[in-house]
């Protein structure tokens, strides 16, 4: 469905039965928690049946509730205040044990990426980073962590790499003031969307540079700008981003790029396996001081 899934129960709600006008006001009223409640869930707070519940998203035109959750979930999942997520978190923990509960939703993401990830375009996008003049990377807030260890293994892979510090505005766009046809940029945002991120990657694509966008879904204002998007299942744990799916999809990019680029990067390590030596770099190991 394209329209607001808010709107459309608003234009149907005097189609309702009594039941599913309860469902339809604590929806409109509360759709940061209905997003994320079951259906059985659901329809006990508003005291309907499941039965109920699940007629209510057919009527609306889903197949079936799921369908219904998801497009809640998708439309709120850039709107949502910290002080919201904070909320709704608290409301589907409950009284789980919260290790379990996070690392399973963590490892969930990592599950449905591995499903749903377009193989084509992985592909191509490996090959545009390959072929590139130059290869920037922005990531801010919480993408930061991923664009900074993107750009580490990059700069061991390739030589021309620009890693965008985002400090401010103008610097962002200084520091691509010469991207150009040739270049690539990597740009990585999930919800809530940077908004400067998103900037500088329409600044790159009028400019010829191609785009590869590292997000979480197709309407995802990253991916309408992408000449490549490669997605990755992201949630939120309370105010926290979950970034364990986009850090995986990111290290199977980082071992593709290294196994196209594998004659370079073995000279690379040798001559930074002599300097780690002798600068001592890493600390040894206790059986290496006996």
């Amino acid at each position: 469905m394209s329209k607001d899934i808010l709107s459309v129960i608003q234009a149907n709600m005097g189609t309702f039965s009594k039941g599913q006008r309860l469902i339809a006001h604590f929806i409109l009223e509360s759709y940061d928690k209905a997003a994320f409640m079951t259906a059985s869930r659901l329809g006990r707070t508003v005291n309907v049946s499941e039965s109920t519940v699940v007629r209510f998203a057919a009527e609306l035109g889903y197949d079936g509730y799921p369908a219904m959750q998801k497009a809640l979930q998708e439309m709120i999942r850039n709107k949502l205040t910290s002080i919201q997520r904070i909320e709704v978190s608290n409301d589907r923990i409950g009284n789980q044990d919260i290790l379990s509960m996070v690392m399973q939703s963590d490892m969930d993401k990592i599950r449905l990426t591995l499903d749903e990830v377009d193989r084509k375009a992985f592909n191509q996008a490996v090959n545009a980073i390959v072929l590139a003049r130059r290869i920037y990377i922005l990531g801010v807030r919480s993408a930061t962590a991923i664009a900074s260890f993107l750009g580490f293994y990059f700069n061991l892979i390739f030589e021309n790499v620009v890693l965008i510090h985002s400090t401010s505005v103008s610097e962002v766009f200084e520091q691509m003031l010469r991207i150009g046809p040739e270049d690539v940029i990597i740009g990585i945002s999930f919800p809530r969307y940077s908004r400067r991120t998103v900037k500088a990657m329409q600044f790159a694509r009028d400019r010829g540079a191609q785009v590869v966008a590292i997000t979480d879904c197709e309407t995802s204002p990253l991916a309408l700008i992408a000449t490549h998007t490669l997605m990755a299942k992201s949630d939120m744990a309370s105010f926290v981003d979950s970034l364990v799916a986009p850090l995986s999809l990111v290290n199977a990019l980082i071992v593709a790029l290294g196994r196209r680029k594998n004659n370079d990067l073995s000279a690379t390590f040798g001559a930074l396996e002599q300097i780690w030596d002798e600068y001592e770099v890493y600390e040894k190991a206790a059986s290496e001081h006996e």
